[in-house]
């Protein structure tokens, strides 16, 4: 009965983190959410509420900046930058629904990325971007002008979107490295096309790119859980032990009372 009593209350203890590291919402939080609901408006053509949301989460940025997070001069760079591009999309009103939702959408991947540096948004969009660079190279393969130009305008695109989110979460080297491999790309077109020394680096992007995506998405546990994940186990383990040395115990007295009885 006692070991019953004991293996529940340890149950329930291991539920505890549950409520433990269950926290309320913090203000960057919020503003992520915010970031995310802007989005959602822009989805439904909804582009004035879009617009009050973001000027809203203006408001609420700079009250937050320096107090709950201080951001680095490169986050607020990139959030000013993205969130300006983000409420001139909502209010232009010649502006076609697709570019309102990519520019939102930047935005919404940046605060994403921010407050998720473990498997953020952004690395999402792997298989449209990978699946849109192989048809790149497919088209400069065979020399289709026409394709590989509208193929590489896509992938472009594309990788505007993310662009910023990455700036964030990746160390600036490597940023740099393949930013100067599609600068090339971009810029000799022609040569791409026609030189087959320039394959190489349409090969070495998407070798850069996949990496990049693969290193991103690997299952990385935040830190903060570990502890979590290591005294469960722990307890876990105490528990089985201990059930384990109560039964071993009954059996020895089991065995005892019966040899007993039988020399009596």
């Amino acid at each position: 009965m006692k070991v019953r009593l004991i293996v529940t209350v340890i149950m329930l203890f291991l539920l505890l983190p549950i409520s433990v590291f269950a926290k309320e919402t913090s203000p960057v939080d919020r503003l992520d959410q915010l970031s995310d609901e802007a989005l959602q408006m822009v989805k439904l053509h909804r582009y004035e509420d879009a617009k009050k949301l973001l000027e809203y989460f203006s408001e609420q940025f700079v009250s937050v900046t320096g107090k709950e997070r201080p951001f680095t001069p490169d986050e607020l760079r990139i959030v000013t930058v993205s969130h300006d591009e983000a409420v001139q999309a909502a209010a232009n009103a010649t502006m076609n629904h697709e570019e309102k939702i990519n520019r939102v959408t930047k935005f919404r991947l940046v605060m994403d990325a921010i407050t998720s540096p473990y498997q953020p948004l952004w690395t999402e969009m792997e298989s449209p971007i990978m699946t849109m660079f192989g048809e790149v190279k497919e088209a400069a393969y065979i020399g289709d002008t026409q394709q590989f130009n509208s193929n590489l305008n896509s992938f472009l695109s594309l990788y505007d979107i993310i662009h910023p989110s990455i700036k964030i979460n990746v160390d600036r080297e490597r940023i740099q490295r393949i930013d100067a491999r599609i600068e090339f790309i971009d810029k000799y077109r022609p040569q791409v096309l026609t030189e087959t020394a320039s394959h190489m680096e349409l090969e070495a992007l998407e070798a850069d790119l996949q990496l990049l995506f693969d290193e991103m998405t690997e299952d990385e546990a935040d830190p903060s859980l570990w502890w979590v994940i290591i005294s469960t186990g722990s307890i876990i383990i105490l528990t089985l032990s201990y059930v384990g040395w109560r039964k071993y115990k009954g059996d020895q007295e089991k065995e005892k009372s019966l040899s007993r009885r039988q020399k009596d």
